[in-house]
């Protein structure tokens, strides 16, 4: 587990006021599958979140109802899964719905023991099949102050991604103020590394990047060569990555989690 490392200050002189540290976790639940669909694992899923002891969840691919699943497989949760992954850790929860078919749903979700104050999930589907969203809560720290948690999942063409980037730095712009703190997590689907120079117009900077000199290899879990998910920040004081251990994520998704520690 990494310590704390020091960023550069955002705060203005004579504004001091105690930090808010927050442990942040991102993950691609693939369903709540492994890799290829062969098993379901939602409930070894739902231990491994639970051990990281993050305030705030950000999940994708998450589902909110499948009919056709829920008959098929053993231990399928009546709840939505976003609401059984949060079951007793985390109170307060949020869902954008993006991708819609005949049997069922599915999108991003947040997981917070924050409350969530408002939240909205926006639209940024281009064209086609694909559907994209951002879903932006609104969270209030213990000491009064609200942290902006957006989770994250990009398109898989590079076109739509960076208009999916622009419209992230549009909204920021115009829905979320200056000064307040902001974690932007997720699957970017940036296998290019090419998010970095567009979100740092909207004053993001990304936390495994900002540490070592490059983002984590997310994707395959069980082999990670390529940098698709990232933890990005605005407006934190101090920052710095945790390293998880390979097992048992290796198998829990196509994708590996993420997970820091943000002061703010």
């Amino acid at each position: 587990m990494s310590a704390l490392a020091e960023a550069p200050a955002d705060q203005a002189p004579g504004t001091a006021t105690q930090a808010v540290t927050t442990r942040v976790l991102t993950v691609n639940t693939h369903k709540g599958f492994t890799f290829f669909n062969r098993k379901f694992i939602l409930h070894e899923l739902r231990e491994a979140v639970r051990n990281v002891s993050a305030d705030v969840v950000f999940l994708q691919e998450v589902l909110g109802t499948h009919t056709r699943h829920s008959t098929r497989w053993a231990g399928w949760p009546e709840a939505p899964h976003y609401e059984f992954l949060a079951d007793e850790i985390w109170p307060e929860f949020a869902y954008g719905r993006n991708a819609v078919y005949p049997h069922g749903h599915h999108g991003n979700a947040v997981l917070s023991k924050y409350p969530i104050e408002h939240y909205e999930n926006l639209d940024v589907s281009i064209a086609g099949p694909e559907k994209r969203g951002l879903l932006h809560c609104v969270l209030k720290l213990t000491d009064g102050r609200r942290l902006h948690a957006i989770c994250v999942h990009l398109g898989l063409q590079e076109r739509h991604r960076v208009k999916q980037l622009q419209l992230l730095c549009q909204m920021m712009h115009k829905r979320i103020p200056d000064d307040a703190p902001v974690v932007v997590a997720g699957d970017f689907n940036d296998w290019r590394v090419r998010a970095h120079g567009i979100l740092a117009r909207a004053g993001l900077r990304e936390v495994y990047a900002h540490a070592t000199g490059a983002s984590a290899r997310s994707f395959p879990a069980a082999f990670p060569m390529l940098q698709l998910d990232r933890i990005y920040v605005r407006n934190a004081r101090v920052h710095a990555p945790i390293i998880l251990p390979k097992k048992p994520w290796n198998h829990l998704s196509d994708h590996a989690p993420l997970a820091a520690e943000i002061a703010v």
